[in-house]
């Protein structure tokens, strides 16, 4: 087949036009206008009412990875709670970690880090199910011959899976499949999309989630250019039980190097959100350089502003000997470079304090990122004051709303 083109035009943006892309987006993307109205008892308009809307949680999930030591340092727990409203385990709820020896099952770590999580409303992704890298399985399972490593999979997947289901977010069930196989060599080529269609047996409610690397950071790797990932969500949901279009995810990775590419990023996140199911970028780094911060930054905004992203993880997991690849503060929790740019985007991404006065007809209307507010609403003759909870989302067609003062 031939295929002509003419009067082909390619012109460079400018720095000024990417950023207004970027603004432009985040307006469409994750800001909603809308209108209160103050009405009093009778249901009059309420003219000339004071409205003041206070943002109290952010609806964009914004997290880091926790590691076990937050359990006791109360320091990490206060620069961590202040900060995020996601979270995934860094290694403590994998396999190797919570059945080091076979049939000797220990949860008490990940209990205890997802108590703490829930007592502070910061949500969970469950992290992960099975890894299929061969050299990430519990030292017993390599070695298992196939009637053995079939009964210990489905003991794995029953035992996490039951005791933490409806208290997670999401599941990574079967991580970076794209680039390694130990389960399809043990089980065949569907290996993977049958424990898809176990974990949404067990849990209807989160989303199943395909975690792997480099479809954003490398695209010259073979392995997970967003075609060769598009194919294998694919063949996961077409096979027989899947068909569970609305709880299935895409989870990015985003381990960069030093210098990403910032427009293949926008290019495959095009590319993926062809697949119509949510996007999480899943355990963002880059790599240490002169302008690690200033990356850093430059890749949080292109995913924040991308529509089909629906939440951001860090991975920054906090050790005293070290991060994995970024750490946000020192060992005293005292910023970074990279932490003051996470502090500054959380800033920037929420609504400040917006006051103001009810027109003619008690209307107040106000640009609001998504999130809950509280809305204070008082009422100029009798003095009186109403507090009143809003939470302004994409999915709600509502933009209008009634206070009665």
């Amino acid at each position: 087949m031939d295929m002509w083109v003419d009067s082909v035009s390619l012109q460079p943006f400018s720095k000024e036009e990417w950023a207004a892309h970027h603004d432009a987006s985040v307006k469409k993307a994750r800001k909603k206008t809308v209108r209160l109205r103050a009405r009093d008892s009778a249901g009059n308009p309420v003219p000339g009412a004071q409205v003041r809307i206070d943002q109290v949680r952010s609806g964009f999930p914004l997290g880091s990875a926790m590691s076990a030591e937050i359990l006791t340092n109360p320091a990490y727990q206060r620069w961590f709670t202040s900060r995020f409203t996601v979270t995934t385990f860094e290694n403590e709820m994998k396999w190797y970690s919570t059945e080091r020896v076979q049939g000797r099952e220990d949860y008490s770590v990940p209990d205890a880090m997802l108590r703490f999580a829930k007592s502070h409303g910061i949500a969970v992704r469950g992290h992960n199910i099975f890894w299929d890298q061969p050299s990430q399985q519990p030292g017993w399972v390599q070695s298992l011959p196939y009637p053995q490593l079939r009964r210990a999979t489905a003991r794995r997947i029953n035992s996490v899976m039951s005791r933490y289901a409806g208290q997670v977010i999401a599941w990574d069930v079967v991580n970076e499949n794209l680039h390694f196989s130990f389960y399809e060599g043990k089980f065949g080529g569907d290996a993977s999309a049958a424990f898809y269609r176990k974990a949404h047996q067990m849990d209807g409610e989160a989303l199943m989630s395909m975690n792997d690397f480099n479809t954003l950071e490398q695209p010259s790797d073979p392995n997970a250019v967003p075609g060769k990932y598009l194919g294998k969500l694919w063949q996961i949901k077409k096979f027989p039980g899947n068909s569970n279009d609305a709880r299935m995810a895409i989870g990015l990775e985003g381990h960069f190097g030093a210098v990403p590419n910032i427009p293949y990023i926008r290019a495959a996140l095009d590319t993926m959100s062809k697949a119509n199911v949510p996007i999480w970028l899943t355990e963002i780094d880059v790599a240490p350089g002169p302008n690690q911060a200033l990356h850093l930054e430059q890749v949080l905004r292109e995913v924040y502003a991308h529509p089909a992203v629906h939440g951001i993880i860090l991975w920054t997991a906090w050790h005293p000997q070290g991060c994995y690849v970024m750490c946000l503060t020192d060992n005293n929790f005292r910023n970074l470079p990279v932490g003051n740019v996470v502090d500054k985007l959380i800033w920037e991404w929420r609504t400040r304090s917006n006051v103001g006065v009810a027109d003619a007809d008690g209307y107040y209307e106000a640009e609001l990122f998504h999130g809950d507010y509280k809305v204070t609403v008082g009422h100029p003759v009798p003095n009186s004051t109403v507090v009143q909870s809003l939470s302004v989302d994409k999915e709600s067609g509502d933009n209008e709303y009634t206070i009665h003062v």
